[in-house]
């Protein structure tokens, strides 16, 4: 156990002080013990009691740094040194460095500072000592025999500068941080080598680039307990979605062994989302689980010649994740708190970048660093910007997306810091990973690409931080991308980005979001596809008027959901061994696939906009769609017009699919009842008649989805002939009414959309369409139902868009880039009518 009851210091002693222990610290003390021993001591006196732990341990001071400074005669060596310092020229930033370090590792420390760090380290030896109880039993020379043997403990010495962790600079990784210390000697040497460090290259090259000066900043050191997370697993989290910067979402990366390796970008970790609005009342909203490769760890190296080594991870182990759900949401809940703290002390929303780790021996989870993040936090809010790529070519490499601009330009692969002089501004950056040795040139890149590493690494950081694209965790781009060649790194499609051949076209669109009008009709979006939720999120909105299930089913289940329930009566051969493949982390139920899958695709569309409604329509793939799913084609009939046969509503009670849409409803229920996303609105497709509704609604039932039940509502579509006819029918049974425009003209019209032949008549503005639609407007609000339209037309007609506002429709949900201009429009027209 570890005493928390030292004195406090007072403010003239803490600043002659060359030791202070994180208890005796808070965030205040940047200037005193850097932002990292600042934040621990802040999070230690603050966030322990309530029970965030954190690792203890001492900081030597600014003023230990500036006392051997001052008494070594080691600042006008500096100064001389960096009289023709250049940072844009690469040999001539190494060879000041170099010398720099080496002026400091030659200098050594004043006795008084040894004395103090030795002391100091012998205490906390001594506060987790194994022996540290028993000796308290002894007196006198006993004792002293006693407390000789208590074991040296294993420390994490990292720096922590003055200039350090502040919300509009990171410094993140600039100095260096040694771990598994042990013994007086190894801190004294620890400590020294920190020191020196503040003269790193890139530190140097970043205090240049923020324009701190060079002699204004001091290094403390801290010395902290380490984690046994060589025996478990450790990582990085974020209070804030690092791409898109949504609020409501902590992003967790974990991967085995000590958490250096996620922290450099040298393995692909695992990656959970949890929700933090609901976590807070209390539910289990983890969103997304993605899993990391994990091919390697960091662990101590026990009678090796060095502190730490790597080695490989087995392949069972990287195929689990290396935390479970409960620690999920436990990290998730200590990022909400750690939070909610700093934007209480900052007085101003402050989202943390924070190191976790899993001790081995114990079982517990820790926090080992918390920092403010530094990019999305200083974004301003008024602009939306977004990058579109105007054609494709072939893919080299793929990865994990940073920030969703677009770069471009001749590609440099380097595989070794010692080359980076061999690139050139402009170029995209192709390498292994990326540590803090190579900012001197990511600056200039156009676009950084690494086979390594996932969106906590450093290279994503960096990235971010300088707003440049960067795709992560590729695996083999150096290998498939050659220097020289020209490339287009896109991060603009989502979660995966892609490095495509040559120089591809592409546009970008900035809007000003200040002072847009507010309308009567609600404006809505429509979303299939849960990576760009969090995006889209930002365009202002009344929520999601249309969220397709059938996305979600093709892009990340793949499967058939007969296929799932049935899989051990299919015949053995490809499908098989490929639906195995893709669910070989439900070896024992394949339908608790599907469930995950969809429960958090809809998850983080329904967070993305929580609490706004959104509007999830129910599985409305046709017979031969549903053929293409993997084991599809075996559940399937043969339909000789699918677009009006087997789909929709009719499925969901059928003896032949009803186990199959009970999943839907089970998913569906999940979002609800554990995430506590209460914002979904189930809507029901194609239904033909108020019976066939009841049927469905009794289906639900069974599942629990229950009507009125937790304040569900069950919309309907309106896009049949019958919906429109009998509207007053339909509004005995469902909650409300979305317009489904393109089913709705093909029916009307009696035509196949499909079909070329017939395209021509195809048309929303038809009279009779527009007919159609009044009487199912006029109709629904005569009921007291809602109704609104989540079709195409309104986004490719403004002219149609104009004729529903003067109906008087609740809503109408457009695709995302017609969102803004179609605000405008409805605000012209509810101006005129007003």
């Amino acid at each position: 156990m570890v005493h928390t009851d030292l004195e406090r210091t007072s403010s003239t002693s803490k600043e002659n002080a060359l030791i202070l222990w994180f208890e005796e610290v808070e965030s205040k003390d940047v200037g005193l013990v850097g932002g990292k021993n600042s934040s621990l001591g802040e999070m230690i006196r603050q966030l322990q009691p309530k029970g965030v732990n954190v690792p203890t341990g001492f900081a030597t001071t600014a003023y230990a740094y500036q006392h051997y400074v001052k008494e070594s005669g080691l600042e006008p060596k500096l100064r001389e040194l960096f009289s023709d310092l250049d940072v844009n020229d690469v040999q001539n930033l190494q060879d000041r460095g170099r010398k720099a370090r080496a002026l400091i590792l030659h200098t050594p420390f004043p006795k008084d500072l040894q004395d103090a760090i030795a002391l100091a380290y012998k205490k906390l030896c001594k506060r987790y000592g194994q022996d540290s109880q028993l000796c308290e039993r002894f007196e006198g020379k006993d004792r002293e025999i006693c407390e000789q043997q208590t074991h040296d403990v294993d420390v994490a010495v990292r720096s922590s500068a003055t200039a350090e962790d502040l919300p509009e600079a990171s410094f993140a990784g600039q100095q260096e941080t040694y771990l598994n210390v042990r013994g007086v000697k190894g801190v004294l040497e620890s400590c020294h080598k920190c020191f020196a460090s503040l003269f790193t290259d890139r530190a140097i090259s970043y205090r240049h680039h923020n324009n701190f000066d060079h002699f204004a900043v001091a290094l403390s050191a801290g010395v902290q307990k380490m984690v046994r997370s060589d025996l478990a697993s450790s990582g990085v989290m974020f209070s804030i979605d690092t791409e898109t910067g949504f609020r409501n979402a902590a992003l967790i990366t974990a991967a085995y062994g000590l958490g250096e390796n996620v922290v450099q970008g040298a393995v692909n970790p695992d990656e959970y989302y949890v929700f933090k609005p609901t976590l807070k009342d209390g539910y289990r909203p983890i969103l997304e689980k993605r899993l990391g490769e994990k091919a390697i760890k960091m662990v101590y190296d026990v009678g090796g010649s060095k502190l730490t080594k790597n080695v490989e991870v087995p392949k069972p182990e990287r195929e689990k994740f290396c935390i479970d759900n409960d620690e999920i949401l436990k990290l998730a809940q200590w990022a909400a708190q750690i939070e909610d703290h700093y934007s209480t002390v900052r007085g101003q929303y402050t989202p943390m970048d924070i190191e976790w780790a899993k001790d081995g021996e114990t079982g517990q989870l820790f926090i080992v660093q918390a920092r403010p993040e530094t990019v999305q936090s200083q974004k301003t809010a008024n602009v939306l910007e977004s990058y579109e790529l105007q054609g494709h070519s072939d893919i080299l490499a793929s990865g994990r997306s940073v920030g969703a601009a677009i770069g471009q330009g001749k590609a440099r692969t380097i595989l070794d810091v010692s080359s980076i002089r061999q690139f050139k501004p402009g170029e995209v950056l192709v390498t292994n990973r990326t540590d803090p040795d190579w900012e001197p040139i990511m600056k200039q890149a156009s676009a950084i690409v690494t086979n390594q590493g996932g969106r906590t690494c450093h290279a994503a950081i960096i990235a971010r931080e300088m707003g440049i694209p960067a795709i992560v965790g590729c695996g083999d781009a150096t290998k498939r991308i050659k220097t020289g060649q020209e490339v287009t790194v896109c991060c603009s499609e989502g979660d995966e980005g892609h490095i495509y051949s040559g120089l591809l076209p592409f546009e970008i669109q900035k809007t000003e979001l200040d002072n847009l009008p507010e309308t009567r009709t609600q404006i809505l979006m429509n979303i299939g596809n849960p990576e760009q939720a969090f995006s889209l999120a930002g365009i202002p909105s009344a929520g999601v008027g249309l969220a397709r299930l059938e996305f979600i089913i093709a892009n990340h289940i793949k499967a058939h959901p007969m296929a799932l329930l049935k899989f051990n009566e299919l015949e053995e051969g490809a499908v098989k061994d490929e639906i195995a493949e893709l669910t070989q982390d439900y070896p024992d139920n394949k339908a608790d696939f599907f469930i995950d899958k969809l429960s958090r695709g809809v998850g983080m569309i329904a967070a993305a906009f929580y609490p706004k409604p959104v509007i999830v329509r129910m599985s409305d793939f046709k017979s031969n769609e549903y053929a293409n799913l993997l084991g599809g084609s075996g559940f399937e009939p043969k339909e000789e017009n699918p677009m009006i046969g087997w789909r929709g509503a009719s499925r969901y009670y059928d003896p032949n699919y009803r186990e199959a849409y009970a999943l839907e409803c089970i998913a569906l229920k999940r979002v609800r009842d554990e995430m506590g996303l209460t914002n979904v609105v189930p809507m029901i497709p194609f239904c033909r008649t108020p019976e066939e509704g009841r049927r469905v609604l009794a289906e639900m039932g069974k599942h629990g989805l229950k009507q009125g039940v937790n304040g569900l509502q069950v919309y309907v579509m309106c896009e049949l002939p019958s919906n429109v006819i009998q509207a007053d029918q339909f509004a005995e049974v469902f909650d409300g009414f979305s317009i489904g425009s393109n089913d709705l003209t093909q029916l009307t019209l009696g035509l196949d959309r499909d079909s070329s032949l017939v395209a021509h008549l195809f048309d929303e503005r038809s009279d009779g369409v527009k007919r159609m639609v009044k009487m199912a407007i006029e109709t629904a609000k005569a009921k007291g139902r809602k109704i609104g339209i989540c079709g195409q037309a309104p986004s490719d007609y403004p002219e149609f868009a104009q004729f529903l506002v003067e109906l008087g429709i609740d809503s109408m949900s457009l695709n995302p880039d017609s969102v803004l201009k179609t605000i405008l429009m409805v605000a012209e027209v509810e101006k005129g009518q007003s």
